[in-house]
């Protein structure tokens, strides 16, 4: 994407919608409060900034999980910043006025409404309509002392002029935060990039006043994390993502990627050691799987059995240089991340393959043991597993 790159020293902050927006992806599972409690400890692990604790409004479970969340926030004295959703309605808003009550700080009020021509057509609205919820929503939480995020939802679809109406009304009327959303997935890099730049000389810049500018964006044409950078580029102060890409049809943007790309790219740097044990205690606590080439924290992420690919890289391990060893022949240093180069041996193995796998683990690798388990992997028609190996090495 043509534009501007990041500059130095420019704060972006991560907002986690797995407990929330992820959570309404069918196949999931809703989790217990044990691992929501959990989740939300390697959230604070991670530094990500701050967290959509749930919809209140949409149940009376709903309610008690969000009102844990929120005490646990401050009985723990975490540094994360919670948020609760709300539609554009009292009803909806009044469960977070009591969390908050209860919590013993404001909860951020992330209230949203359709915006597209695409759903006032299929609804029946006018701008009118919405511009009249929008502002009876934010003066009730403002009047409230709660801090609002004002969402519209498809913001990319929503014609400048409608975006420019709502988003002034609800700064006008005490909105501390923007979020502009690419609901179902449609943006590009650029468009997200536009947007953001849009909104920021046509919206916020008018205002006079700080306002911070979040995206909100899904992965249905697979740009979610290229839209996030293009939003970022644009002047996007907060990203909004999900662990493992949860959420609504394929998805929110995938915040362990955002996690990944940003400290690749030097916008962040923090221990990200606990990324992998953050993103399969979600999946674990969702009833769903990690699929095995995902990236950084799939299976196979940084697993080779490759002869050539694999040669490099024991070289680059006989060196004792870590840096090249997880970088030869990955674009990802495994070690930033917790984790580490694995050499595995199957029929596209070399003789390198399983000498390093015996050395490894201190076995012995001599000439009959390294052919025996070598032919047994060209006839194999996949790597072999442990106990395979040790098999053939018992042999």
């Amino acid at each position: 994407m043509a534009g501007p790159e990041i500059p130095a020293g420019r704060k972006v902050t991560l907002a986690d919608e797995t407990l929330r927006d992820g959570l309404q992806n069918p196949s999931v599972k809703d989790p217990s409060i044990e691992d929501k409690l959990k989740i939300l400890h390697l959230m604070e692990e991670l530094g990500i900034e701050s967290v959509d604790i749930g919809l209140p409004g949409a149940g009376s479970r709903a309610l008690v999980d969000t009102l844990r969340l929120a005490q646990e926030i401050a009985n723990c004295r975490m540094k994360i910043r919670p948020y609760a959703a709300a539609r554009t309605h009292e009803n909806d808003i009044r469960p977070i006025v009591k969390i908050s009550q209860s919590a013993g700080f404001a909860v951020e009020v992330a209230m949203f409404i359709g915006s597209s021509p695409i759903r006032r057509l299929a609804e029946d609205w006018t701008v009118e309509h919405l511009l009249g919820l929008t502002e009876r929503a934010v003066d009730f939480a403002v009047s409230e002392e709660l801090p609002v995020m004002y969402v519209t939802e498809d913001t990319i679809r929503t014609d400048p002029g409608t975006v420019k109406v709502l988003y002034g009304a609800a700064i006008a009327h005490g909105a501390s935060a923007i979020v502009l959303c690419d609901t179902v997935g449609h943006a590009t890099p650029r468009g997200a990039y536009n947007l953001v730049q849009f909104a920021i000389n046509e919206v916020v810049k008018p205002a006079g006043r700080p306002i911070r500018v979040d995206w909100h964006g899904h992965c249905d044409r697979g740009l979610a994390v290229a839209n996030s950078i293009g939003a970022i580029m644009g002047g996007a102060d907060q990203v909004h993502g999900a662990a493992n890409s949860l959420g609504e049809r394929v998805g929110n943007t995938p915040i362990e990627l955002l996690l990944v790309n940003l400290r690749l790219m030097g916008v962040i740097d923090r221990d990200l050691s606990r990324l992998k044990e953050y993103c399969e205690t979600v999946a674990r606590a969702t009833a769903t799987t990690i699929p095995p080439n995902y990236p950084v924290i799939g299976r196979d992420a940084f697993r080779t059995a490759t002869g050539v690919h694999a040669a490099a890289i024991i070289k680059a391990f006989k060196k004792h240089d870590v840096l090249l060893a997880n970088s030869v022949y990955s674009g990802v240093p495994s070690h930033l991340f917790g984790l580490e180069q694995v050499i595995e041996i199957g029929p596209m193995s070399g003789r390198s393959n399983v000498t390093y796998w015996l050395e490894k683990r201190r076995l012995p690798a001599t000439d009959a043991v390294v052919d025996r388990i070598l032919a047994a992997a060209k006839e194999s028609a996949g790597v072999l597993t442990e106990e395979q190996v040790l098999a053939l090495v018992k042999a």
